[in-house]
């Protein structure tokens, strides 16, 4: 585990998954350019493509963060043991996420809040466990923010037909409704202040309820951007959405303006699966942007 601290904040990227996502770039990044990854391919291997295979790497984690006494996390990926039978990369998996977290000092009954920047199948699941047959909250006194919007979209109730179809099934069931029963969810619009560091803002495209975490302390800052980004080449080509994005014109602005701050802000960019250094900083580029400096925690592909 490793940590950095800016201002009065201290950030420790907790691991859950590392590799494949069994997709390649034209398919992940349908609009994204072929000369953007065979031009980059010094930099984007190993961390961000398998040369081999020509396959996306990506990371799963979660980012734990220590702000004004309280402890908090941002997004608490896939989860073990859940039913994805339309994700079967995600689908019953076993993994040491609760250890890695109790390496970096926390239990489960340390977190103070939990952040979910939107409700897709890989940033929810960590939200409950399954204790004999049934999906329990697995931070009992936290309180998970959720982007209402986000919410609303994901309820089966209300009958929305996602791009992802049957992509995210079961993932309200069973990470979302057990929170929100349990009475620790809180419904968030528009933005939210967490604390003196801390703010939560909705950028929507991504999902109708896609959020950014703002963190200034002090002389510094970083933006939490959840699934604006999943691939440092969105940074090279800011209109390049996944194929994940349910709204692709709001989530190339929301891109946009996004990038544009943390580069006139010299803000740390922090994504949710960035694999490699897990953030960078930016620079405009004439109408894009690029990769200025990548932050110090050590690539899982390093780590011994």
């Amino acid at each position: 585990m490793e940590q950095i601290t800016l201002g009065n904040v201290s950030i420790t990227r907790v691991w859950e998954y590392y590799g494949s996502v069994e997709m390649t770039p034209d398919t992940f990044f349908p609009e994204s350019s072929k000369e953007v990854w065979e031009n980059g391919a010094d930099w984007l291997v190993p961390h961000f493509l398998d040369s081999e295979t020509n396959i996306v790497n990506s990371a799963i984690q979660t980012w734990l963060l220590r702000s004004e006494g309280r402890t908090i996390l941002v997004d608490t990926g896939v989860g073990n043991h859940k039913e994805r039978p339309y994700a079967p990369v995600w689908s019953r998996l076993e993994t040491d996420f609760l250890a890695n977290l109790a390496r970096a000092g926390v239990q489960p009954e340390d977190v103070d809040i939990v952040i979910n920047t939107h409700l897709h199948i890989d940033h929810v699941g960590w939200n409950t466990y399954l204790d004999g047959r049934q999906w329990v909250p697995t931070f009992p006194n936290a309180t998970y923010l959720m982007p209402k919007d986000d919410f609303d979209f994901w309820n089966p109730e209300n009958g929305h037909q996602p791009l992802l179809g049957r992509g995210n099934q079961n993932v309200f069931e069973d990470s979302v409704a057990p929170v929100h029963q349990a009475g620790l969810t809180q419904l968030w619009e528009n933005s939210h202040q967490i604390d003196a560091n801390l703010r939560l803002d909705t950028a929507p495209g991504h999902t109708p309820g896609s959020s950014v975490l703002t963190l200034t302390s002090g002389s510094d800052r970083a933006v939490f951007v959840g699934d604006m980004l999943h691939s440092p080449v969105q940074i090279l080509e800011p209109d390049a959405n996944s194929c994940f994005c349910e709204n692709p014109a709001e989530a190339r602005a929301t891109r946009r303006k996004v990038l544009g701050w943390a580069a006139d802000n010299n803000a740390l960019v922090i994504p949710a699966h960035l694999g490699g250094h897990g953030a960078t900083e930016v620079v405009r580029e004439g109408s894009t942007f690029a990769v200025k400096g990548w932050a110090p925690f050590t690539p899982y592909t390093e780590q011994g």
